[in-house]
């Protein structure tokens, strides 16, 4: 199967606090949940999932505890936290203009001057 996109720098953090928007999970779920949603079209190591939940408990963007999962196995799960919601509000509406102005730039009419 092919691999899909790579995960732009920065936008890891937003895609699992978007995941935890809906409910609170465990790493698994996040995981499960994020290539559902895009059909597997992002290339997500399950590594770089974990380091994101821990970089974002450390800024109080998110808060965990343990639990217990569906297979009865221990598990942490994770939560937004109310900073962490704020900044994905915030980080989504800045990832949205970007995406915007680049999509702008890259299939809106030529001008003169020689573009491409």
């Amino acid at each position: 199967m092919a691999k899909g996109q790579p995960v732009s720098k920065g936008t890891l953090d937003i895609i699992v606090l978007r995941a935890l928007a809906w409910s609170p999970m465990h790493g698994v779920e996040i995981i499960a949940w994020l290539e559902d949603r895009t059909g597997r079209r992002l290339d997500l190591d399950d590594s770089g999932v974990y380091q994101a939940l821990y970089r974002m408990e450390t800024r109080g963007l998110v808060s965990a505890e343990w639990g217990v999962t569906e297979n009865k196995r221990r598990a942490r799960y994770y939560r937004a936290t109310p900073s962490g919601a704020a900044y994905l509000r915030t980080e989504t509406r800045k990832w949205v203009r970007y995406a915007e102005t680049v999509t702008e730039l890259l299939t809106g009419p030529r001008t003169a001057g020689g573009d491409a």
